[in-house]
């Protein structure tokens, strides 16, 4: 059973058509990664497939009550200022509230989940500083360390690996697809084109408000799709470490 259906979803954003007619699932064990232009729309397909704005179409998530949603799906916006002052262990712990009849202290098994969630993100040294003191990267672990603690089947995040250093963009890449060899599914929107295609098993490229393509990395990542969509050449090689992509030039 699909984590995610989405059919014929079409959005209009100020009288201008930003999503036409797109259509496709996610299933279980799917690293989804999200790719496209500035403004092709990845935002706002998220978001219209979280029922957070007004669209056309069908989407299995959009018509569920929040508590529902927030036990099916964990969604982390492009956001990621925090303002309050509590400790990034609290924070991190305010993803269980979905999961948990009332206030208090959390029970030992929802502890152990928050634990989980920050050592994924390399979280443990800085557990008890104030969140909002935290630089922009480790603000941005935090979250995504939140949004793990609502231990959910499907995680939604819009460019998760933007801000973040390079051992951490790597990193929280390699989390997210651990996680759907586990079972559960991921679908991020991305902009690094290597990141994309070393960790993900499955590529949405969207172009010209639709899907212009679907599939394996190496289905998606070619020479003349990379060029329909992004107008640029590119230059890719398989090592033993993995598939190395590299953007050349604008065509």
């Amino acid at each position: 059973m699909s984590v995610l259906r989405v059919a014929n979803l079409c959005v209009v954003r100020r009288n201008r058509p930003v999503l036409r007619d797109v259509s496709f699932e996610i299933n279980p064990g799917e690293f989804v990664g999200l790719l496209g232009p500035n403004g092709a729309g990845k935002t706002s397909l998220m978001r219209a497939a979280l029922g957070l704005m007004e669209a056309q179409g069908q989407s299995s998530l959009a018509n569920l009550t929040a508590a529902d949603r927030a036990r099916a799906v964990a969604w982390m916006p492009q956001s990621r200022e925090i303002a309050w002052p509590v400790p990034v262990e609290r924070l991190v712990a305010l993803g269980r509230i979905p999961h948990l009849p009332g206030g208090g202290r959390l029970p030992p098994k929802d502890q152990e989940i928050v634990e989980r969630a920050l050592a994924r993100m390399d979280l443990g040294a800085l557990r008890s500083r104030a969140a909002s003191r935290l630089s922009g990267g480790e603000q941005a672990r935090a979250l995504i360390a939140r949004a793990l603690a609502q231990d959910t089947p499907f995680l939604m995040a819009d460019e998760p690996a933007a801000g973040l250093d390079p051992a951490h963009q790597i990193g929280t890449m390699q989390m997210f697809a651990a996680l759907a060899r586990e079972g559960r599914s991921a679908f991020v929107s991305l902009h690094d084109l290597g990141l994309a295609a070393r960790h993900c098993t499955r590529l949405i490229l969207l172009a010209d408000g639709g899907v212009l393509a679907d599939g394996p990395p190496d289905a998606v990542l070619t020479p003349d799709l990379m060029a329909r969509a992004f107008g640029i050449s590119v230059w890719h090689e398989h090592t033993a470490a993995g598939p190395v992509f590299q953007p050349l030039e604008v065509l």
